[in-house]
């Protein structure tokens, strides 16, 4: 019975029936006790809302937006706290203790989440955070999450096109670059010799599709392809010039890693836009540098 229920459609909020463990939903209150308020759960019966979760003024029938989950004792409960991370997203979350069970990690309620050894791609440590997905465990009916993050993408990228901006949440980091969780669902790939900026596991940054291969596999960048690239270069570098009093002592035959650690782009980008800032009038470059027109 469980395990039908815990299959329901999957939605970020649900209304009223529509109830389903480790999400949020929005539940009717059809009564109160000494406990608190019970809530319409539908194929769950009434759900336990206790009271120091309880809206002022409350009252029968009022809709509570609500965290649904399982107390100690593995009775189904509500709660208005919302954990930083539900069921089904991928979080970054730091350990709070180890034990004989597993690792438990910080999500934003009273109850910490618990990462079973089983579901560790490497031994967790107290202190350090990891990226994990949250999921219902199908045998205990246990809100849990892993670290073995890979089996929990959509193998589907049809939905993506190159250039597409896309939302990222750095997972790994690898000999070839780092993986990032794409829109909270999809994977892909930042090489390390198109970074020119320092990024972490753990980071959340926008990004853009560059390539889709014929596997389905995704490359990414930071930056913007083409045109788009090199305009969106242009902006940084008139700001930077205005701070330095209109000229900065940078130009094509400057070494790359100080174009990368001062600008934070690749030579070849800034050879582009100073091209291009350049044909607009907005500067003169000579052999000393970069200098903002008096236009």
């Amino acid at each position: 019975m469980l395990n039908r229920l815990l299959s329901l459609p999957l939605q970020s909020t649900y209304r009223i029936k529509m109830v389903r463990i480790g999400k949020n939903c929005i539940l009717e209150i059809v009564k109160f006790t000494e406990q608190g308020a019970y809530l319409d759960g539908g194929p769950y019966g009434e759900i336990l809302l206790p009271n120091r979760y309880v809206p002022e003024n409350s009252k029968e029938e009022d809709e509570i937006e609500v965290f649904i989950s399982f107390d100690s004792d593995d009775r189904i409960l509500a709660t208005t706290d919302m954990p930083s991370v539900m069921v089904g997203q991928f979080g970054f979350l730091k350990v709070i203790e180890v034990n004989r069970v597993g690792a438990f990690l910080d999500w934003g309620l009273p109850k910490n989440l618990l990462v079973p050894f089983r579901e560790q791609k490497m031994k967790m440590e107290e202190g350090k955070s990891y990226v994990v997905c949250v999921y219902v465990d199908e045998k205990s009916g246990r809100i849990v999450a892993s670290s073995k993050i890979s089996r929990f993408f959509d193998s589907d990228t049809s939905e993506y096109s190159e250039g597409d901006e896309v939302d990222l949440l750095i997972a790994a980091k690898s000999d070839m670059g780092y993986t990032a969780i794409i829109n909270g669902s999809h994977h892909g790939m930042l090489y390390h010799n198109e970074l020119f900026q320092k990024i972490r596991i753990g980071d959340k940054r926008k990004g853009f599709v560059k390539k889709i291969r014929e596997d389905g596999k995704i490359d990414l960048s930071l930056e913007k392809q083409g045109y788009q690239k090199i305009d969106s270069k242009l902006d940084p570098i008139v700001e930077k010039l205005k701070r330095s009093q209109g000229f900065l002592p940078f130009n094509d035959k400057t070494d790359p890693e100080i174009i990368k650690k001062e600008l934070g782009m690749s030579k070849k980008s800034f050879k582009k836009a100073i091209g291009a800032l350049y044909k607009e009038k907005r500067i003169v470059i000579s052999t000393d540098g970069i200098k903002l027109t008096e236009s």
